[in-house]
């Protein structure tokens, strides 16, 4: 089986009876307490319009996180680029570099992070996104680029500087177009799951070697909960089911607690849709989560897993990604 590394992603959830600042602490608390168990990194994603997810102020987010760390790797996970000026962006994450060398990543999307209205409202043309979205990453590669110093526009911070660039996918899309830019892939199989095969294949298949990578480096990101018990931690689990039963309501109320008898929530459909959305869910004590894991990484045999906890109590987050990392690290002991 190939070794893989393994890190955090964070959509600094906003849970029932909390507030966002609590949020952010517990944001920081689970960077820290991640960053002692050898993840390699910490990304958060850019939502927008959702009163469960506070982490619309990204690049922000990302120098609170950085700065209350020491080690670990913090970055986007992604920024959804259509969103934002190239510029605008490749000054922001040159003020993360400058302020914390060697540990900033960016990660990349397309889409909007948000609902169709809330997008108009970011200024996105839906027309032009196919094309936007190659054009700005080859924008932001030139403002990176030591070359730009003698253009006429110019980021600074940012010129020169080395900010690793990963393409974010949730369908295959992406995958040709990282494939095609040599750049690392990271697919969003916590719950986009059904086109992972396929995207995998694709960037594999197609990868051209660039001077930002020789050859092809898949992340895949997955739904994780773990507890001392299997019971325990099908029972934490039902906090990520009812935010999934909300979403396909839409309905994007705080994370609630979890609850004994998921059957009294969701229809049948519901239910059929929301297991479907979230088939990479490793789901149990230390040994289930290994085996799952495991079984995982023989088929897709990727470089790095990176895992997502909506887990309602905090302490219990905290060792759920305890737990992962044990039970990872028994994979090859």
């Amino acid at each position: 089986m190939k070794h893989f590394d393994i890190s955090v992603l964070d959509l600094a959830p906003v849970k029932q009876g909390k507030t966002i600042h609590d949020t952010f602490q517990d944001s920081l608390s689970l960077a820290n307490f991640t960053e002692n168990l050898d993840y390699k990194r910490f990304w958060l994603a850019e939502h927008h319009n959702m009163e469960n997810i506070a982490s619309s102020a990204t690049s922000v987010l990302i120098g609170f996180i950085a700065n209350g760390t020491k080690k670990i790797r913090v970055g986007s996970g992604g920024i959804m680029l259509p969103n934002h000026s190239s510029l605008v962006i490749a000054e922001q994450f040159g003020t993360l570099e400058s302020l914390f060398p060697g540990r900033i990543d960016l990660g990349l999307g397309r889409a909007p992070g948000t609902d169709g209205l809330t997008a108009q409202a970011l200024g996105r043309n839906p027309a032009s996104i196919n094309e936007q979205f190659p054009r700005q990453i080859l924008e932001l590669q030139k403002y990176f680029s030591k070359e730009n110093s003698n253009a006429l526009v110019r980021a600074i911070p940012g010129e020169g500087l080395d900010i690793p660039m990963y393409i974010l996918g949730s369908s295959t899309d992406s995958a040709w177009l990282a494939a095609e830019l040599g750049l690392p892939y990271a697919f969003a199989g916590h719950f986009a799951p059904e086109q992972m095969d396929m995207a995998f294949k694709i960037y594999r298949e197609h990868f051209e070697p660039s001077k930002y990578l020789d050859k092809p480096f898949v992340l895949a990101c997955v739904n994780g909960i773990a507890a001392e018990t299997s019971e325990e931690a099908h029972f934490l689990s039902t906090t990520l089911f009812q935010a999934f039963i909300n979403i396909i309501r839409n309905d994007r109320k705080p994370f609630p607690a979890p609850i004994e008898d998921m059957d009294t929530v969701w229809s049948a459909m519901e239910k059929s849709m929301v297991l479907q959305k979230l088939k990479f869910s490793f789901i149990g004590n230390q040994e289930e989560i290994a085996e799952q894991i495991k079984n995982f990484q023989e088929k897709y045999q990727v470089d790095e897993l990176m895992i997502n906890s909506h887990i309602y109590d905090h302490q219990k987050r905290l060792e759920s990604y305890e737990i992962i990392r044990k039970a990872t690290d028994s994979l090859f002991n």
